[in-house]
């Protein structure tokens, strides 16, 4: 079994429409059915959920010295929202629960193997 991250992404400035406590509550739902069957089958290693990207502070080399700046990088314009570290038997069954994935958070999800530092 490969390990795979699956990304949840937002796109900056983008707005999504207003939830009612309903649709909320249904959203909930969906992500914690997903997160149950990604648990039952043996699929779900970690997950997580981030802050804003306003939050982040980017720590990068530059002239020789290690700069500190506020906020995400300022030429992405999409961010890391979340999420999962998965295990499945190859690409796949790992796009297969991206599918899943995208249905319950309504964000575009990105599949990307973990290396395992064997070079494969």
């Amino acid at each position: 079994m490969a390990k795979y991250m699956l990304s949840v992404h937002s796109v900056a400035g983008e707005a999504r429409e207003p939830m009612t406590d309903e649709e909320r509550q249904e959203s909930y739902k969906q992500i914690g059915l997903l997160e149950a069957e990604l648990k039952s089958t043996g699929a779900w290693v970690f997950s997580a959920r981030l802050h804003q990207p306003d939050t982040a502070t980017v720590v990068r080399i530059s002239a020789g010295e290690v700069v500190t700046t506020d906020g995400p990088f300022a030429e992405s314009k999409e961010h890391l929202g979340g999420f999962y570290i998965i295990e499945a038997d190859d690409l796949d069954a790992a796009l297969d629960w991206a599918s899943k994935t995208t249905a319950a958070v309504q964000r575009p999800i990105e599949v990307r193997p973990l290396w395992d530092g064997s070079g494969a």
